[in-house]
């Protein structure tokens, strides 16, 4: 999704993999509302994600939810999220990651995001993969993809004011 963002120059995409960021379990003395981090990994966190007006979160399904990685890198900061939209690439079994999904976007509204009702859904996701490990797409991920940029866009643009008043 990454490549596909960037190709429309819409947003300049960039992408974060938590795998990289190797926050540790939360572990910060103070509510995250207050931004009051102590840890140089919080305070680079919550940079990252200040920086963006917009996110798109790609993430598998496990138990019928999101990574504990993913739970973990949204409950680490809270201002940061505030007033910005974001949407699912989601991927699995035959449910391609929606329960996940639907689990997560019940956690991102508590951080005041706007989750888009558009997303990307890859269900039995090892059929979609080359031997190389890369997607084969198709017309409906195509342009499920497209419909979500598109949407994300209109409400990054639209909550725009809420996130200045913030400032």
């Amino acid at each position: 999704f990454h490549e596909f963002a960037a190709g429309q120059g819409k947003f300049d995409a960039h992408l974060v993999d938590l795998a990289d960021v190797k926050l540790p379990l939360y572990d910060e003395p103070v509510h995250p509302a207050r931004q009051q981090y102590q840890h140089a990994h919080t305070k680079a966190w919550a940079e990252s994600v200040a920086a963006a007006d917009a996110y798109v979160f790609v993430t598998p399904e496990y138990n019928y939810n999101p990574t504990p990685a993913l739970v973990n890198a949204l409950n680490y900061v809270y201002q940061e999220w505030n007033y910005k939209p974001c949407g699912f690439v989601s991927y699995g079994g035959v449910s391609g990651g929606l329960r996940a999904v639907q689990t997560t976007k019940l956690l991102v509204t508590t951080l005041k995001m706007m989750p888009m009702v558009e997303g990307v859904a890859l269900p039995m996701v090892g059929s979609l993969l080359a031997d190389d490990g890369t997607l084969r797409s198709n017309e409906l991920i195509d342009k499920s993809a497209v419909t979500l940029h598109d949407e994300l866009l209109r409400w990054t643009l639209g909550l725009k004011a809420m996130r200045e008043s913030m400032r």
